[in-house]
C-alpha cells in the first residue's frame, strides 16, 4: 500500500503547518518538569477560585510520586485514577508517571462490575479515588490486586460549590459524608502530600517502548480492552495538536478543560496540551452550561475543546447573550459528529473558530482534523495530521479505494497504539501490514478530505461517550424476567444518540418499564442505561435465529420519517 500513497491532503496544508515533525524522545512528565523549571511562577491551573503555578503542580506531583514509591510502586506498575477533573487528577496523573508507573484512567461513573473488570484486567496496584466513590472501590478490592487506595474529597480544595463535583457522581448524594477508615492500605490524599518530600525520582524511561497509559475502550465486541499507549504516542499526538493550531498564542492561552481527563480526548487536547504548551488550564469537574459561560467570560478562555452536546447546550442557553464570549479563539470538537448549524451558530456568537476532528482511543486519540483557518468542507472530519497516513480500503477487494469510493478507514502514525493489553490475538486482528483498522466506513475526496459515512458496527455515541450494545444487552439478559433483548441507538436532539432497548419477557413473567429502568441504572453507568424501552412479543430474526438489529434500526428510521410527514401535513 505504501507505493500507492499520493497523500493529496498535504497540498491543503497552509505553510505554517509542517508536513513532518521531529518529536522529542522524552517521557510525558518531562514537560511538567521543564515548565516548572523555566516558568515556575506561571499559573498552570485554575480551579474554582484557586490557582496553582507550574512549580506548585510539579512539587505536588513529586510529593505524590515519592508517596507512591513508599507504597512500593515501581516502574511498570499500574496506578488507577478514578477522579473527576480536579487539581488532584492532574497531580496524581503526573505523579504516577514520575515513578515510571502506567496510569489507568477509570471513569468515576463506573458501577462495581465495570470497575472490577478493569482492575482485574489491568492488575492495578494502587487506586486514587474521590471519597464518594470509595464504597464502590472498597467493595471490589478483595477481588482485585489493589493493595492501596488514596482517597480525596472536596475538602482538599476549597472554596468552590459542593454541588459541582458530587452531582457528577450521583446527584442525590450532594453533600453526603462518607465514613472512611484511614490505615496502612487506605490513605488521605491531603496527608499523603504533606508526609512526603518533593524529591526528584530517577527512572529510566524508553519513550517509544514504555507505556504511559492503559486507556480502556469497549471496542466493537463490547469487551473492555486496555489500549497500550506509550509516552511517545502521547507526546506525538499532543505535539501534532500544538502544531495544527498554528495561529494560537503559544504559552499564553487559557484552555477550558470541561472534557473529562479520564477520557483520552480530554486528557490529550486538554490536560497534556496545556502542560506541554505551558498555558493555563481552567478545570471544570463536570460540564454545566451556566458555570461554563461564567468561566469563559471571567477567565477569558481562548481554547475550548469539547463535544457537540456541550456546544449545543451553550448556544441554546437562554442567557447566553448575557456573557462576553469574545475571548474564544479555537474550539476543538470531537467524540461525535458536529452538526453544521451548531458550528455556524457557535462561531457567530463567539467570533471564534469551531472545527471538527476524528480519532479513536487506539490513536491517542486524534488522527484527522479540519483546518481552523482554511477550507472546512461540510460534513468532513478533515485532513490527516502531520506524519499520519490514512487510506480507505475497498471492502470487497481489500485494495486501496479510489477517491469517493466508500470502504474501511485505516491509519498509521506515531500516535497509534502499541496494542491491546494482554490480548495479542486481538492486537494482531486490528492491524494489517502495520495499518490500524478503524472499523469505520468512509471515503476520501480528490483533495484529501475524509468523510465518515457509518460508524463502527452497532456502536452508539451518546453525548460523546461510546456505548456498546452488547454490554447493555448482557446486563438485560441477566434479569430473570427477560427472555430476549436487543439495544440500538436512536436520534436524540441533545446527546446525538440515546439508547433504546427492545425486550421480550419470559412467558408468565411481568416487568414494568419503571422497574426495568431502575434495574439498568443499578447495573450500568447512567450514560449507558437505556432511556427508551419497548416491550415486544418477538424480535425480527434471520433464518438461523440471529436477531436482526438493523431491521429495528430501519423500523425506527421509518417511524421518524412518518412522524415528520404527519407533522408537515398537519401544518
Amino acid at each position: 500500500m505504501d507505493g500507492q500513497l499520493a497523500r493529496p491532503w498535504l497540498k491543503q496544508y497552509p505553510k505554517e503547518i509542517p508536513q513532518k515533525i521531529k518529536y522529542e524522545e522524552k517521557p510525558l512528565q518531562a514537560y511538567l518538569e521543564d515548565a516548572a523549571k523555566d516558568t515556575p511562577t506561571k499559573v498552570a491551573l485554575h480551579f474554582m477560585g484557586k490557582e496553582m503555578t507550574f512549580a506548585e503542580v510539579h512539587e505536588s506531583a513529586l510529593r505524590f510520586a515519592n508517596g507512591l514509591k513508599k507504597l512500593g510502586v515501581q516502574k511498570g506498575d499500574r496506578v488507577a485514577i478514578m477522579l473527576a477533573n480536579t487539581p488532584q487528577s492532574v497531580i496524581a496523573y503526573y505523579g504516577a508517571l514520575f515513578t515510571g508507573a502506567v496510569v489507568v484512567q477509570t471513569n468515576p461513573l463506573y458501577v462495581e462490575r465495570e470497575l472490577e473488570h478493569q482492575m482485574i484486567d489491568s492488575g492495578a496496584k494502587v487506586m486514587i479515588c474521590l471519597d464518594l466513590v470509595y464504597p464502590r472501590v472498597a467493595n471490589v478490592i478483595k477481588k482485585t490486586e489493589l493493595e492501596h487506595v488514596i482517597v480525596t474529597g472536596i475538602k482538599d480544595y476549597l472554596p468552590f460549590p459542593k454541588n459541582l463535583i458530587y452531582p457528577f457522581i450521583q446527584k442525590k448524594n450532594t453533600g453526603i459524608k462518607v465514613d472512611i477508615t484511614y490505615n496502612a492500605k487506605t490513605h488521605s490524599f491531603a496527608s499523603f502530600l504533606k508526609e512526603n518530600e518533593p524529591k526528584e525520582i530517577k527512572v529510566d524511561v524508553n519513550p517509544s517502548e514504555d507505556l504511559a497509559l492503559l486507556q480502556y475502550t469497549g471496542g466493537t465486541t463490547g469487551v473492555a480492552k486496555g489500549v497500550m499507549l506509550t509516552h511517545y504516542n502521547l507526546v506525538a499526538n499532543t505535539t501534532q495538536a500544538l502544531r495544527w493550531m498554528h495561529q494560537i498564542n503559544h504559552g499564553n492561552e487559557v484552555i477550558l478543560c470541561a472534557l473529562p481527563f479520564f477520557h483520552v480526548y480530554g486528557m490529550t487536547v486538554g490536560m497534556n496540551f496545556s502542560i506541554m504548551d505551558r498555558s493555563k488550564m481552567v478545570i471544570m469537574p463536570r460540564f454545566d452550561t451556566t458555570q461554563t459561560l461564567k468561566a469563559i467570560a471571567k477567565q477569558k478562555v481562548t481554547i475550548f475543546p469539547g463535544a457537540p452536546t456541550m456546544y449545543i447546550g451553550l448556544i441554546n442557553d437562554p442567557k447566553v447573550n448575557n456573557y462576553d464570549l469574545s475571548s474564544v479563539n479555537v474550539c476543538i470538537s470531537g467524540s461525535a459528529p458536529l452538526p453544521v448549524e451548531v458550528q455556524q451558530r457557535f462561531e457567530t456568537i463567539t467570533g471564534g473558530k469551531l472545527s471538527e476532528g476524528f480519532g479513536l482511543t487506539e490513536a491517542s486519540p486524534v488522527t484527522h482534523f479540519n483546518l481552523m483557518w482554511g477550507k472546512r468542507p461540510s460534513g468532513s472530519i478533515g485532513l490527516p495530521w502531520p506524519d499520519t497516513d490514512a487510506i480507505v480500503l475497498n471492502s470487497d477487494t481489500g485494495e486501496q479505494a479510489e477517491p469517493g469510493e466508500i470502504g474501511e478507514l485505516v491509519i498509521r502514525g506515531p500516535q497509534v497504539m502499541k496494542g491491546y493489553w494482554n490480548r495479542p490475538e486481538e492486537t494482531k486482528a486490528t492491524f494489517q501490514d502495520g495499518w490500524l483498522l478503524t472499523g469505520d466506513m468512509g471515503y476520501m475526496d480528490e483533495e484529501g478530505y475524509f468523510y465518515i459515512v457509518d460508524r463502527k458496527k452497532d456502536m452508539i455515541i451518546a453525548g460523546g461517550f461510546n456505548i456498546y450494545p452488547r454490554e447493555v444487552e448482557e446486563v438485560l439478559y441477566e434479569h430473570e424476567a427477560i427472555q430476549e433483548a436487543v439495544v440500538i441507538g436512536v436520534p436524540d436532539p441533545y446527546r446525538g444518540e440515546t439508547v433504546k432497548a427492545f425486550v421480550v419477557l419470559k412467558e408468565g413473567k411481568e416487568l414494568s418499564e419503571k422497574d426495568l429502568n431502575e434495574y439498568c441504572r443499578k447495573n450500568l453507568s447512567a450514560y449507558k442505561s437505556p432511556k427508551q424501552f419497548e416491550f415486544r412479543t418477538e424480535l425480527p430474526k434471520t433464518m438461523i435465529g440471529k436477531v436482526l438489529r438493523r431491521a429495528l434500526v430501519d423500523e425506527e428510521k421509518a417511524k421518524r420519517e412518518q412522524e415528520k410527514e404527519a407533522q408537515v401535513q398537519s401544518s
